[in-house]
């Protein structure tokens, strides 16, 4: 009887959803599954935007489905379990970041790497066992299997914290699989924005030295003084490349956007790598010769397993590190993708759910 009863009761969600390629974000009711036996109901406090949110919401990777609700870097409070849920309770601080499902019985799936499964659900856009669509963090409610849910520690401040589910992982999983967490190393993050700016603060807690490199001279400043990078390259300067040249044991590089790779290939030391997080729109040119006469490697990480982004989280509570924040209410969320496009924020907007998105409705 009970299981019919969770079938038969699905629950009525209220977030702020995509109907189309314009991307324009308006008050949307629909449903969520009934919480089944190895899921977790948690009630969203904050949800962060990332710029995939924006590309999904504007179907510019050719994958969106309508309406959607876009939002993966999701945090609040449980209100109830599943009866074989075994790590949660309800009144825990939770998140679920980029994923929400995968095969569990492939090579990548048995080695814990979820996030490297050929079969993974993304937390919203995309078709769920059951035949829905899921929905993302803009949004009241969200149901996950216990198993993608993260437990948020309680030193760790929910709105700050949420940005870490995306940005931080995606940062921290390479720094820690490439060996780029030794403390002495020399590392170089690529870009300062979102994901750079948290690449900043965990390789400095891994007690990393840390130069950032930037096309705009205007961030030397709070990359050194703010953030607490060691030095400052601006990629643009010819002098200040070469006098660089051979110095760093590796390379983060978080841009999106087209940029040349020869450049950050001879920053390299030998056997130096350039590790890529940002996933610019068409191909990038890879000179080959630099990369044989250094023994240096060119690699890619993306997002990173359930395991990780655990111990991320636990290592960001450990170190204090948070994202740099910009609160904002549901309905500015709009103008907040429109600032977006344009690198209008320091460095990534969190939307206060719980406390704006009732009056939307």
């Amino acid at each position: 009887m009970a299981k019919s009863l969770e079938v038969e009761h699905p629950k009525k969600a209220f977030g702020w959803a995509a109907k189309d390629t314009s991307g324009h974000l308006s008050p949307f009711q629909f449903s969520r599954r009934a919480t089944g036996k190895k899921d977790v109901t948690f009630k969203i406090l904050y949800c962060g935007i990332c710029h995939s949110d924006l590309h999904m919401a504007r179907n510019e990777w050719g994958m969106s489905t309508y309406p959607l609700v876009p939002g993966h870097e999701i945090v609040g409070v449980v209100t109830e379990v599943g009866s074989k849920v075994q790590k949660f309770k309800v009144g825990d601080k939770v998140g679920v970041g980029c994923m929400v499902g995968a095969c569990h019985s492939c090579d990548s799936c048995a080695d814990e790497l979820e996030n490297y499964c050929p079969d993974m659900i993304l937390t919203y856009g995309v078709k769920y066992f059951d035949g829905t669509i899921t929905q993302g963090g803009y949004s009241d409610i969200m149901v996950a299997d216990e198993h993608y849910v993260v437990r948020i520690p309680d030193n760790l401040p929910l709105d700050s914290g949420a940005p870490l589910l995306c940005a931080g992982i995606t940062v921290y999983s390479p720094l820690r699989y490439y060996g780029l967490d030794k403390p002495g190393m020399h590392v170089g993050v690529v870009g300062l924005g979102g994901l750079g700016h948290v690449a900043v603060k965990f390789a400095k807690a891994m007690g990393v030295k840390v130069t950032v490199i930037s096309t705009s001279v205007n961030k030397k400043k709070e990359a050194l003084e703010h953030l607490g990078a060691d030095s400052f390259l601006v990629s643009k300067d010819q002098d200040e490349m070469q006098a660089a040249q051979g110095t760093l044991d590796g390379i983060i590089d978080t841009v999106s956007a087209m940029h040349p790779l020869q450049p950050l290939i001879g920053l390299l030391k030998s056997q130096g790598k350039l590790v890529m997080v940002g996933a610019p729109e068409k191909p990038l040119e890879l000179p080959v010769f630099p990369l044989l006469m250094g023994r240096k490697l060119v690699g890619g990480s993306c997002i990173g397993s359930m395991k990780e982004t655990q111990e991320m989280i636990d290592f960001a509570a450990k170190h204090n590190i948070t994202a740099d924040i910009e609160v904002i209410p549901i309905d500015y969320v709009n103008t907040a993708m429109e600032r977006l496009v344009k690198a209008d924020v320091r460095y990534r907007f969190v939307i206060d759910i719980a406390n704006t998105l009732k009056s939307s409705s």
